[in-house]
């Protein structure tokens, strides 16, 4: 009986796939960094192990996706359902105004989040290094909306949006790895990077939904969810942390608007 599984991590240094179940043998492939290794188990005995060979440069080992890997966080359906997302860590920037000026403070928090992303998946080709790195896929951008008196959103009035953008970290990043990672961006990129901040997120319980299309008819989806999630006996529990949340899987200059695909979640609580 054939199975074919992705790459998943192991730990923080392995990733793994099993791609053969036979008469009680199971046989793995795992990656460490650049080298490839075989083993064969059968019934928790090790038959044989060994490297295969070695697979190239680092810039060719495949990069752990945080959007594959947690496919429940990252691609759910188009369904309103529950899930309870686990604290997770991020680098992130607050702001006010429409997101869409582009002068505005959204634009900037753009280049910080970013700037410190990419200094961070990259530092791995300088002379500093992170214990447990592991390469990766930037994950996707994120965004928590607020605006006074108001629990959600108010998408004709995003002049008065109060916003946190967010881009999720590793978790080989600490608060220190981060401080190095601020020092480095602000000595290479000659900007201030001053303005983001590493924070952890615990989310808990909430409705989500996959919505498809402009960012201007999210109303229909969150009507749906927040329909779907009093059937099932929950109301709204929006905090001064627990906001209005969406991920963006698309970039909307690139993307026609129709395709677009946007993770919303909405925090709930028992009635």
């Amino acid at each position: 009986l054939r199975r074919a599984f992705p790459f998943r991590r192991v730990g923080r240094l392995f990733l793994c796939s099993e791609i053969l179940c036979l008469k009680g043998q199971r046989i793995f492939f795992y990656v460490n960094r650049t080298t490839l290794w075989f083993a064969n188990y059968s019934c928790s005995a090790i038959l044989e192990i060994r490297r295969i060979s070695h697979c190239g440069t680092e810039d060719d080992v495949m990069a752990f996706d945080y959007k594959k890997e947690y496919k429940e966080f990252y691609l759910p359906s188009r369904k309103p359902h529950l899930i309870t997302v686990p604290p997770m860590n991020f680098v992130t920037v607050q702001g006010k105004g429409d997101p869409n000026d582009p002068a505005g403070e959204y634009q900037a928090a753009m280049e910080v989040l970013y700037g410190l992303a990419y200094t961070i998946k990259m530092s791995y080709k300088g002379s500093h290094r992170m214990e447990g790195f592991f390469e990766y896929v930037v994950p996707p951008l994120e965004g928590l909306w607020h605006q006074q008196g108001v629990d959600g959103v108010d998408y004709a009035h995003k002049e008065t949006f109060e916003w946190t953008s967010m881009i999720r970290l590793p978790e080989f990043v600490t608060r220190e790895e981060f401080d190095w990672a601020v020092q480095e961006a602000t000595a290479k990129k000659k900007r201030d990077f001053s303005t983001a901040e590493f924070r952890t997120y615990d989310e808990g319980l909430c409705v989500q939904c996959m919505h498809i299309g402009p960012y201007d008819t999210e109303p229909e989806t969150l009507r749906q969810m927040d329909a779907f999630a009093a059937e099932q006996g929950y109301v709204p529990d929006f905090t001064a942390w627990r906001l209005h949340h969406e991920i963006y899987l698309g970039d909307p200059r690139r993307t026609a608007p129709e395709i677009l695909r946007t993770v919303l979640r909405h925090p709930v609580r028992k009635k």
